[in-house]
């Protein structure tokens, strides 16, 4: 076979620009630290190496919505833990405030301490977070939630709970609407609530000194929903109640059941008692229980601490105000304090969710590591045998096109 000069020329000079085009691709990846200098050096891997890089950012993007949530969480528990003390001091007044050895004048001094407890409360309730918006106005950050008017409150917020998402299947609430804090709170024993009511005779407040208990539910499955008034008679000094389910009209269980203080009364899966003396015509009320804010609940207490105590019916009314406020200021207290457990409950699955979120970061890291870093002790190998190689081959090349017939001639 016979091969022309040019061809020894042209296959010798193709064969080094390769051994020179191989050290430089060595030595980028030595220099870089990398063995994917582009795509073409290994597709399969590079378009793995994409979405994993993407998906470490996710990942990433994640860990900060977790550290914003955790943060705003953080804010909220600290003006819940505000608001739990606060309710718990505003029942040891209530408590307080009950001594019968107090006098109109020194009730009215807990009543005063309790409108300073009620505007503490309000301001609370329109806390700011670290970013400036308010923290239980629901979806409405901007405007305040809470509007004092005379002694009732007006919540302009809505229920919304601004959600963020804290990793690809979940989102988590970083916030608690004031309705669900402040405003919803059920009254009584979260299915009835007893109260005084109207006397049947004078149309006025009941005159007695009957004073009604909370009272329990002894068979959920009787309930009916319907409001009821118990109503006293007296004749010739004998005491008797009759009760009627005031939503149908219609009497319930017996009629003119003789009275005795402290003695259960029960209808249609709910007991109470009734104690002290109620006098002719005194009524009281048996409705279903409803949602009531904790502002209504301080207002209407402050309400009964200003009125004067000063007759046997006035002192029951007394009773009875106190005795309704306690309880739903326990309401409130129990709203408030599930409201802080989910709080916790969504703060304790942030730490989980950032354990999770690490462990995943670890392993995008060293699989990406296994797709781009470059093994140095193969790669300086490599580049040694390619530059013997260049070397022998450029040695080579120069005998060979050194080689001519007129060498041989004389």
């Amino acid at each position: 076979m016979r091969i022309s000069t040019t061809t020894v020329f042209e296959s010798g000079a193709a064969r080094l620009s390769e051994l020179q085009a191989g050290m430089l691709k060595g030595q980028q990846q030595i220099a870089t630290g990398r063995k994917m200098l582009t795509p073409a050096d290994d597709p399969v891997a590079s378009a793995r190496a994409l979405e994993l890089t993407q998906s470490r950012m996710l990942n990433e993007q994640y860990g900060t919505n977790r550290d914003n949530a955790k943060a705003s969480l953080s804010q909220e528990e600290v003006a819940l833990q505000s608001v739990t003390s606060l309710l718990q001091d505003a029942r040891t007044l209530t408590v307080a405030s009950g001594s019968g050895i107090l006098d109109d004048q020194q009730r009215r001094f807990y009543a005063t301490e309790l409108r300073g407890r009620f505007d503490d409360l309000l301001a609370l309730a329109n806390t700011r977070d670290g970013t400036g918006n308010f923290m239980f106005a629901g979806y409405q950050v901007t405007d305040q939630p809470f509007v004092k008017s005379g002694t009732s409150v007006t919540y302009n917020g809505d229920q919304g709970q601004r959600l963020l998402q804290v990793d690809s299947a979940r989102q988590l609430a970083m916030s608690d609407s004031g309705d669900a804090v402040f405003m919803n709170i059920p009254t009584g024993n979260g299915e009835f609530v007893t109260a005084p009511g109207t006397n049947a005779i004078t149309g006025g407040p009941n005159s007695g000194s009957g004073i009604v208990s909370e009272g329990s539910v002894v068979d959920a499955s009787l309930l009916t929903g319907d409001s009821y008034t118990v109503t006293f008679t007296v004749t010739a000094g004998v005491s008797t109640y009759n009760v009627v389910n005031t939503t149908t009209g219609n009497p319930v269980g017996a009629l003119n059941v003789p009275y005795v203080s402290g003695q259960s009364i029960s209808f249609d899966g709910m007991q109470f008692a009734i104690t002290g003396t109620p006098n002719d015509g005194d009524v009281f009320t048996v409705n279903p229980s409803a949602n009531q804010s904790v502002f209504t609940t301080l207002s209407n207490l402050i309400s009964t601490l200003e009125k004067p105590a000063d007759t046997a019916a006035a002192k029951a009314n007394l009773a009875n105000g106190l005795a309704s406020a306690l309880t739903n200021l326990d309401n409130a207290l129990d709203n408030v304090l599930t409201v802080r457990a989910s709080v916790g409950a969504r703060l304790k699955e942030i730490e989980a969710l950032n354990d999770i979120g690490s462990d995943r970061d670890l392993q995008y890291a060293q699989t990406l590591s296994e797709l781009q870093e470059l093994d140095y002790t193969k790669a300086i190998s490599e580049l040694t045998q390619l530059q013997m190689t260049l070397t022998a081959a450029q040695q080579s090349f120069v005998k060979i096109t050194d080689l001519s017939l007129f060498n041989f001639l004389r």
